[in-house]
């Protein structure tokens, strides 16, 4: 078998690279060509998927979000609550200590009316008085009698009269060094020289452990009417004339009865008086105006 020569092959590959040689450069050229058309058609492309996928999964997103939303608002109430919970601590501390001071401001405001009172009738400064603390209330069904904060070392002693807010609120029974016990002019065993002031007609206030004590021994002429202002008449010798006591209330049954101008239920302070007199009431002196009838 006879084989081609190598000029043959020489002869036939020659124009072949040569054709080639000519089309390569072309080849290359539309190559490139594709290539750009291709990268803008991909840009394109890639762009409108963007844009569909977006349209796609803008409900799920949406979706998505609400609960991460919600999430954020019940963290932020939360953080409210906790700072309002805070500020309300901080109230409640803050009206605690305003209602402490208001508790002092009413007691002050109360003791500062009860002095003013005591003020209204403050007894002659030539005389020898002091003023007691209402500390305590032994009165009971049969007794009427309050104890004092003053005794014996401030100078108080037994018959002394006690005064409060505009008038006469009864009379020093016992004494220790440093309390006093004052018998009220309610009390049963209370008796007190008195005269009607318009009038002056002479009478003996005696309690009777009510509220209102009765006139007695008055002369069967004396015609007292309410409003009338009943003061003390100084017979006795122990208190001075003209103290005042209180006003008729009622007059009527053969009975005159007395409301106090102090308000025996309600004394803080109350003033001891030493009027420097010589006398003593006896627990039952004799009418001063005769024998009642």
């Amino acid at each position: 078998m006879r084989y081609p020569d190598d000029g043959f092959v020489l002869r036939v590959a020659s124009p072949m690279k040569t054709l080639v040689q000519r089309f390569t450069t072309g080849l290359l050229v539309a190559a490139a060509f594709a290539l750009m058309i291709l990268g803008k058609a991909d840009a394109l492309l890639v762009e409108r998927a963007r844009a569909a996928l977006g349209d796609a999964l803008a409900p799920v997103l949406e979706v998505l979000a609400r609960p991460v939303g919600a999430v954020s608002t019940v963290i932020a109430q939360a953080q409210e609550l906790i700072a309002l919970r805070a500020e309300n601590e901080q109230l409640k501390a803050e009206e605690a200590r305003l209602l402490q001071w208001r508790a002092v401001a009413e007691r002050l405001e109360a003791e500062n009316r009860a002095l003013r009172a005591q003020l209204r009738f403050a007894p002659d400064p030539r005389l020898s008085f002091v003023s007691g603390r209402v500390v305590a209330d032994t009165g009971g069904a049969f007794v009427r009698a309050v104890v004092v904060t003053a005794g014996a070392r401030d100078g108080v002693a037994k018959g002394q009269a006690a005064l409060a807010g505009q008038g006469l609120v009864g009379r020093v029974q016992e004494v220790g060094r440093t309390t006093a016990r004052v018998l009220l002019i309610t009390d049963v065993n209370s008796r007190i020289p008195v005269m009607v002031e318009r009038t002056r007609d002479l009478a003996m206030l005696a309690g009777d452990n009510s509220d209102e004590p009765r006139l007695l021994y008055l002369l069967p002429s004396a015609q007292p009417q309410p409003g009338d202002r009943i003061v003390t008449s100084g017979h006795g010798g122990v208190l001075p004339a003209g103290l005042p006591v209180g006003i008729v209330s009622r007059v009527g049954d053969g009975s005159v009865r007395v409301r106090p101008y102090a308000d025996l239920h309600r004394l803080d302070y109350v003033s001891l008086v030493d009027y420097r007199l010589p006398g003593v009431l006896d627990p039952d002196p004799a009418p001063p105006g005769g024998p009642q009838p």
